[in-house]
């Protein structure tokens, strides 16, 4: 399929093992099907030297027994065909604050991946080759290439790529090509409002490597054919459903020229999103018969004789609402539609309002989640007499916030955010 160079590897990133979207007991299976299947096909198929894994790989930092069992699957097949996997941890692996081991170490020391793990000594970021015996450290060796790893650093990557860069200058293999993986958001590509790291501090990088292999984003970019994104493999929330996704299959030749393919051809739960304008309407009857109708003009059909799977179809009710939300038939509209569809899950979700509670409603239908939370908490701010004249940075402090503690930020770094943002707006 891919031209014969003399390096090869996979980049992936954000696997997500475990992650159970809307409570069904098919969503684990999922996450691991798409990864088993990126593997056999890119990895085992295309012969490759190694897999770089770009942190969350775990969805979360307590790993139930049948998420560890896929794990153990996936990364002893690979061991099995000789292939080494490189990996560092994101913020959804990290160990829990009691105990000094993450999931990830614990897979390291059984020698199914190779974790790396940069020391601090006294605020600066030290590299120490890997040590076999100890399944440790910061940076290896594959063949021709010599692979850095990183820790995640949040709000705080700005900050630490300087002494990444010096960290690496001092550790470079004469003729090597050289590798950094770093698990972080990049300013201009992020979809979480918080911070992120800045192109310009991005190119530091330049100095001292051939590749950054990136992770967090779940959204495939690349920047000058030397950082690359991948993207999760699967979607994590509906929203991500209109997202570019997959791994990067590199190649490296004998002059460490870079040729990159994304690729996106793997088994992947498909997902559709649909919405309905109540306004106008003064019966719940015809709101429901109004949906199912569009349901069966619009929503995607499983075919039972093909190879796809049953897709999750998302069904918003927008609008002006004359009459109270619990006359809605919302489980009719939800049973009928599976009926109509064959389904795997079709979620209903109600974000209509009577017109003098109406927040957000001027927003378009297929607005990204992300645009509707900043518009709903910008019409709550402005109500407020004390901040209607700092709408825009009272949000950013709302918003971001929120962002930082769903990634699992200390509350002193959230705290500090939220002080900043205040000064900022002052």
């Amino acid at each position: 399929m891919f031209y014969n160079k003399t390096m090869k590897f996979l980049h992936i990133s954000d696997v997500h093992l475990g992650c159970t979207r809307y409570q069904l007991t098919e969503s684990p299976r999922d996450f691991f099907d798409s990864w088993i299947d990126v593997l056999q096909k890119y990895a085992i198929g295309e012969d490759v030297d190694f897999v770089l894994m770009c942190g969350d790989f775990f969805h979360k930092r307590n790993v139930p027994p049948e998420t560890m069992n896929y794990a153990f699957a996936g990364l002893s097949l690979l061991k099995d065909k000789g292939i080494p996997v490189v990996a560092i941890e994101g913020n959804h692996d990290q160990r829990a604050n009691d105990t000094e081991y993450s999931w990830l170490r614990s897979l390291a020391n059984w020698n199914l991946i190779n974790l790396l793990e940069p020391t601090n000594d006294n605020g600066k970021i030290i590299y120490k080759p890997w040590d076999e015996e100890y399944s440790k450290g910061g940076f290896i060796d594959v063949g021709k290439a010599r692979i850095f790893g990183s820790n995640w650093y949040g709000a705080s990557a700005n900050w630490a790529i300087p002494m990444l860069t010096d960290a690496i200058k001092e550790n470079r293999r004469e003729g090597a090509f050289h590798i950094l993986m770093l698990h972080t958001d990049v300013e201009g590509h992020q979809t979480h409002p918080i911070p992120a790291l800045t192109i310009a501090n991005l190119k530091e990088l330049k100095s001292v490597t051939n590749y950054v292999a990136l992770g967090h984003t779940h959204k495939s970019f690349d920047i000058d054919n030397w950082a690359f994104n991948p993207g999760s493999l699967e979607i994590t929330s509906i929203d991500e459903y209109r997202e570019t996704r997959g791994a990067f299959f590199i190649e490296v030749d004998d002059d460490l020229r870079i040729t990159a393919t994304h690729v996106k051809d793997y088994k992947q739960r498909p997902f559709q999103r649909l919405s309905f304008d109540v306004s106008g309407y003064a019966d719940p009857k015809d709101i429901t018969e109004g949906v199912l109708e569009k349901v069966k003009r619009e929503a995607r059909a499983f075919d039972k004789n093909s190879d796809a799977m049953q897709p999750i179809i998302e069904m918003t009710l927008r609008g002006h609402l004359g009459f109270p939300n619990s006359n809605l038939e919302l489980q009719k509209i939800r049973e009928e539609a599976l009926k109509l569809t064959d389904a795997l899950h079709v979620r209903i979700k109600n974000h209509s309002a009577p017109v003098e509670y109406a927040i957000a409603a001027d927003v378009g239908e297929d607005v990204s989640r992300e645009m509707l939370e900043r518009r709903v908490v910008e019409d709550l701010i402005i109500r407020d007499n004390r901040y209607k004249t700092r709408v825009e940075e009272m949000t950013e402090a709302v918003v971001g916030a929120k962002r930082l503690a769903l990634s699992e930020e200390t509350p002193d770094k959230i705290a500090d955010f939220i002080a900043l943002k205040l000064v900022q707006s002052s």
